[in-house]
């Protein structure tokens, strides 16, 4: 087995992210990612549990994944630190690159996660994920 690179990475559909608990308890979600330079990104709600773990621990793991988070066993994980990024500017551009992977699917999450959510505090923010 091998671990994918962060190209590789960002060319995948889904990918499971691991983030980790104080505690140190991985806890997997598969997310929508796209490559951004040797950079890959990911883009969450500001309140998720996701961006709560990252806010103390930046680690993560990631594999390539189904939608529903089931991985490809043949992968090992790759390693890697997220920050969390809330600039307009970022976020616009991420948002481009989603659409453009993601197309009418990206757009139809965008207004159905609006619509659901009310508190404006809880938007959405950017997880930039580097090579550990």
């Amino acid at each position: 087995m091998r671990a994918r690179t962060f190209e590789e990475l960002g060319r995948e559909r889904y990918v499971a992210l691991t983030t980790y608990r104080r505690s140190g308890v991985a806890v997997t979600t598969p997310v929508w990612i796209v490559a951004d330079g040797d950079d890959l990104l990911v883009v969450t709600g500001a309140q998720t549990g996701k961006a709560k773990r990252i806010r103390h621990t930046p680690r993560v793991t990631l594999r390539g994944s189904t939608v529903r988070g089931r991985v490809n066993e043949r992968m090992d994980s790759t390693e890697g630190h997220a920050e969390i990024v809330t600039d307009e500017a970022g976020m616009a551009a991420a948002e481009r690159a989603f659409r453009e992977k993601y197309g009418w699917q990206f757009a139809a999450s965008a207004v159905v996660e609006n619509a659901l959510v009310r508190d404006e505090a809880a938007g959405r923010i950017l997880l930039r994920i580097r090579p550990a």
